[in-house]
């Protein structure tokens, strides 16, 4: 559940009531994920949507894909997501070629049929920032993010990550990590999905310490 300074106003969720009313607010944004001591992209820590001040957006892509190697674990894939994501909505540019970099590593992916762990990551990278943009555009001007959602938005268009994210599963249906995403996407549309998702998530809990370390996002 979030912390009490993470909840926005209930007015801001008109898009995003969630179906699993246990989770506040857009799921994949205003709780940061427990990564321990991981690598992620730099971040001061105070406020779930400011990173560091000073931090060069020019240097997002090259950064972001360094941390997300094929070995990576899935939750540290989706805190470097989130972050990415945030600081992409400080510029368009670099949204839309964040954008571009991870859906050109997951085309490549689907090119060559690969169900290597790399392949898997790569679809479920790509589908996990679409659907993190999508939480941000559907912000708007609320939560401190002024015109951050509207040019997430510009550069997000129509783009689909579930069908993506489906993929990955496909590829990994026991991988507890990747179902604890796929609830957290489900939490705001489709009730039966998140239920679904979020259980055989709660399997997979003894298998994976960074999973067990978040799973009460689920609770």
């Amino acid at each position: 559940m979030l912390r009490r300074r993470h909840i926005v106003p209930l007015a801001a969720f008109a898009l995003l009531v969630t179906v699993a009313p246990v989770i506040a607010g857009p799921p994949l944004l205003c709780h940061p994920f427990d990564i321990g001591d991981a690598r992620s992209l730099p971040w001061d820590g105070r406020e779930w949507s400011q990173g560091q001040r000073d931090y060069n957006v020019a240097n997002l892509v090259a950064d972001t894909e360094a941390i997300l190697t094929p070995t990576a674990p899935v939750i540290v894939r989706m805190e470097t997501l989130r972050r990415a994501a945030l600081y992409a909505s400080l510029d368009s540019k670099a949204a839309a070629e964040l954008l571009h970099a991870l859906n050109a590593r997951a085309a490549a992916a689907e090119r060559t049929a690969t169900s290597s762990p790399a392949g898997a990551m790569a679809l479920f990278d790509a589908g996990y920032l679409t659907e993190t943009y999508r939480q941000i555009a559907q912000l708007g001007r609320v939560a401190g993010l002024g015109t951050r959602g509207q040019t997430i938005a510009g550069v997000l268009g129509k783009a689909d990550g579930k069908a993506l994210m489906d993929r990955t599963i496909a590829l990994r249906p026991d991988d507890g990590a990747i179902q604890f995403a796929a609830a957290l996407v489900a939490a705001s549309t489709d009730k039966t999905a998140y239920e679904r998702h979020a259980a055989k998530a709660r399997e997979g809990v003894s298998r994976d310490p960074l999973l067990a370390r978040n799973i009460k996002q689920l609770t």
